[in-house]
């Protein structure tokens, strides 16, 4: 925790305004007690009105000098300390881009969310409440002893005892509170999970009619939450009450204690009323800790789980000296006995894949459900690292050049379509922030993209929602297609991308990619045999492995398997 509140460092002088206007509130609080018993020693008791204004005028005046330091201390604090949490926002934001797909995955989207969001806040809070308690506590305690010990140190011994059991129950509690807020904390990670999966299936749940079924699902998790936070809460409500009982027994203990040396002539009654102010003040500025130290275990905990994020270093990082591909090689793509597995999985995705896509060609990779295309795909942008062989862009190791370098070289269109929210335009000029609006609109109609996007109700400057719900699947597919055109890569990668539009568009749309790449490496993931067999290599997989390679027509006469998907979906006279 202290490691990250180190961060805030960059604030150091706005933290040396608040120590400096703290110092002042503090003194001043030290001298009203004084003033104040002097009002009722001098002025009340010997009736000098003159004296009473005097002394009250003084008060007012430190008062109003205290007043205006609070509200300059709160200035500058919120200041420090909403920076802090932007800051850190940005470090954890920075990290989690760096992470490999499996680091995401393991921490889980809504554990991330949560992270960044409520974790941060939670340390923001702590800097804002501890940077005026951390200064004005001991200022307000030690002030306070000195004052109350030059008073009457017999008196003092009531504060000597008192303080040690005030601080006892602040740090019994929490260590007895931390265990709690942790589990507090990761069972909101999943009630974030829930709500999210909830959202972004909201058509699922309807069209399956499990409404309720979410319900009581959502519900259980809250519940969950709800019960963990209220066992935190419960324990951290018992220290108020036990906190407000050494204090009222401390002032009943003076006044009991003071009337006897009132009585004896040692202290007169308004050294007695400002004794029990200094008593106050020692012990509220305990109470003031104690408020700090009551986030103390959830900031712990927030803290804990950040530093497992800021911690943990990326799978997938550059060399120290990047290779970069000579100027004559452009688009050309090489596995080399390639095997790759999930992490945890006990058998490999892939085993040994080993082809070759070549620049001015389309390469496509066909196969069942789960044999491992997409996974290929995402292996060239290194979105994750292969276990054994090696994977050459350009004639380079990709693990030898610089992720930035590589995948500007690659134009990706995912499996699922992803825009952002936006303009239409804006989302197809993702990949290529120069690109012009006459590049854009090529970039539409090569992807078959225009019409629909003009219809819109501002066409190009039509509002993509988030997620891009107000798209149907074949439009998203085709901005996306767009977006990759834009960009005029060497190397263009569909992943299924042409899945949810129907044949007459998937062929205008493949004849006019033709026109654009070619001198570029083309890869194409596809389920339909007709999108794939005009290209110059086919990859056959099945279970991880390539069992065919060659051209539609190569691949009729040598590949069982091959065979049996086209006349699955064409039949056989067609086919041939």
């Amino acid at each position: 925790m202290f490691r990250l509140l180190r961060k805030a460092k960059r604030y150091t002088l706005v933290m040396a305004v608040v120590v400096v206007f703290l110092f002042i509130i503090a003194m001043c609080s030290l001298m009203l007690p004084r003033l104040m018993a002097s009002l009722i020693d001098v002025g009340i008791t010997q009736g000098d009105n003159s004296y009473i204004i005097k002394v009250g005028m003084q008060m007012l005046g430190l008062s109003l000098i205290s007043a205006i330091c609070h509200i300059i201390t709160n200035y500058f604090t919120a200041m420090s300390s909403m920076g802090f949490g932007r800051d850190l926002r940005s470090e954890v934001f920075e990290k989690i881009t760096h992470f490999s797909l499996q680091q995401t995955d393991e921490f889980g989207t809504a554990a991330l969310i949560t992270r960044t969001a409520s974790d941060v806040r939670a340390m923001q809070t702590l800097l804002q409440a501890g940077l005026s308690s951390v200064v004005s506590v001991p200022l307000n305690m030690i002030g306070g002893i000195i004052m109350a010990l030059s008073m009457d140190v017999q008196l003092a011994s009531v504060v000597v005892i008192a303080m040690p059991v005030m601080l006892a129950i602040i740090f019994i509690n929490i260590k007895w509170v931390r265990p709690l807020f942790e589990a507090m904390r990761d069972k909101f990670d999943n009630v974030s999970r829930v709500l999210r999966e909830n959202l972004s299936g909201v058509r699922v749940i309807r069209a399956f009619n499990t409404i309720d079924r979410e319900h009581e699902r959502f519900n259980k998790t809250n519940l969950e939450y709800t019960s963990a936070n209220r066992q935190a809460r419960h324990r951290m409500a018992l220290i108020n009450p036990a906190t407000t009982i050494v204090i009222s027994s401390a002032t009943v203990a003076v006044y009991w204690f003071g009337q006897f040396r009132v009585l004896s002539g040692n202290m007169s009654v308004g050294d007695i009323m400002a004794f029990s102010q200094y008593v106050l003040q020692i012990l509220g500025a305990v109470m003031g800790l104690q408020m700090v130290f009551n986030m103390i275990p959830n900031a712990m905990a927030a803290a804990g789980r950040l530093n497992q994020v800021l911690d943990s270093e990326p799978l997938i990082i550059d060399p120290k000296e990047p290779l970069t591909p000579d100027e004559g090689i452009h688009g050309h793509i090489r596995f080399e006995n390639v095997t790759f597995r999930y992490p945890g999985a006990e058998k490999p995705v892939l085993e040994n894949i080993t082809f070759e896509a070549l620049a001015g060609q389309t390469t496509a990779i066909i196969g069942g459900t789960g044999s491992g295309k997409s996974t290929i795909v995402s292996l060239i942008p290194r979105l994750y690292d292969i276990a054994e062989g090696a994977i050459y862009v350009d004639g380079v190791d990709v693990t030898q050049m610089a992720q930035s370098d590589l995948r500007s070289r690659i134009g990706f269109v995912t499996q699922k379509a992803q825009l952002f929210t936006g303009s239409v335009a804006d989302n197809i000029r993702f990949g290529n922030i120069g690109a012009s609006e006459d590049d854009i609109t090529a970039a539409a109609q090569i992807a078959q993209a225009d019409s629909f996007i003009r219809d819109m109700g501002e066409g190009y400057s039509s509002f993509v929602s988030q997620d891009a719900t107000n798209l149907s699947g074949g439009q998203k597919q085709r901005v996306s297609i767009a977006r990759v055109v834009a960009k005029r890569p060497e190397i263009y990668i569909f992943d299924d991308s042409f899945s949810a539009v129907d044949f007459k568009t998937d062929a205008a749309l493949r004849k006019a990619l033709r026109e654009i790449t070619g001198s570029a490496a083309v890869i194409i993931v596809a389920q339909r045999v007709s999108t794939i067999m005009d290209a110059e290599r086919i990859v056959v997989i099945d279970e991880g492995k390539i069992v065919g390679q060659g051209s539609h027509e190569e691949l009729m006469k040598t590949c069982i398997i091959y065979r049996e998907i086209v006349n699955s979906q064409m039949g056989g006279e067609e086919a041939a």
